[in-house]
């Protein structure tokens, strides 16, 4: 039997292209909203997870990071997929026929241009791959969707444009996350990903990264957000480069600790070759 990997969104969404591109040997599993993909991976439903966490246009996922240190998962992986939008429409469907597209806002947002360029009045949809499978309900040769390549395929809709977005580096990055962590793993770049809370003392913060910077360990990502809605426990998650057993990231995490309330690891990976 395969085994599974749960996404957030429909098949033939981005998140199902990068399950696709990480871990093409699996079978992907298609949850509703982030919190029950991770439930899946936690019931034994799906043996891994993939987790939509920004996007290189839109910042970003918003609610992952409240949602990654309470899931009790392990990030295990990164993957990177380059977000092509594409017009689909029911086959034999022309472009010069086309009179309105659907999709998620975001995605509208992001072919602008080509939306302005072919007078195309716009639907906003709950989700990329569920506006494909309407359009391919509909078989409507004046309606169309922007979605992916995949949800082509999946709905037997005809691609009329490719690669219509604005911005030619559009790049969403997801996190590939397991009931067990995994640190055995080197590789020539490693990623270290954890969650801390600084103590109520002056400059905590400022006092807690001055550790990375004297030992030369590079953070690639810090985010902040509330705890509980309470305006005076901020949490941070970061990213950082080098695996704990490194001399220089061990110091620093020493130092952090001592500045902190709680530090807990939530991942150590190889570094996606992407990430550049």
């Amino acid at each position: 039997m395969a085994k599974r990997i749960a996404f957030q969104g429909e098949l033939g969404a981005y998140s199902h292209q990068a399950c696709k591109d990480s871990r093409p040997d699996f079978t992907p599993v298609p949850c509703a909203t982030f919190e029950d993909a991770m439930d899946a991976v936690r019931s034994g439903e799906a043996e891994l997870g993939m987790i939509a966490v920004e996007n290189s246009t839109y910042g970003r996922v918003q609610d992952v990071y409240h949602l990654l240190p309470e899931s009790g998962l392990h990030i295990i992986d990164e993957t990177f997929v380059r977000v092509h939008v594409n017009l689909l429409a029911p086959r034999g469907a022309s472009l010069d026929g086309i009179k309105r597209v659907r999709s998620m806002s975001v995605l509208l947002g992001q072919a602008r241009n080509f939306v302005k360029e072919h007078g195309l009045e716009t639907l906003n949809w709950i989700d990329n791959a569920a506006a494909a499978r309407a359009v391919a309900e509909l078989g409507d040769p004046t309606e169309a969707a922007f979605a992916s390549e995949v949800a082509a395929e999946i709905y037997d809709l005809d691609i009329l444009a490719r690669h219509v977005e604005d911005h030619q580096l559009n790049t969403t990055r997801f996190l590939v996350m397991s009931k067990e962590p995994d640190h055995s793993r080197r590789a020539e770049k490693m990623v270290t990903a954890f969650v801390f809370r600084v103590r109520n003392i002056p400059a905590a913060l400022y006092k807690a990264m001055g550790g990375f910077a004297t030992n030369g360990v590079n953070m690639t990502k810090l985010e902040s957000y509330m705890v509980d809605g309470n305006f005076s426990a901020t949490q941070f998650y970061a990213d950082i480069e080098g695996h704990p057993d490194d001399a220089n990231v061990r110091l620093a995490l020493d130092e952090l600790s001592y500045f902190t309330e709680m530090v807990e690891i939530l991942g150590v990976y190889p570094a996606d070759p992407r990430r550049k």
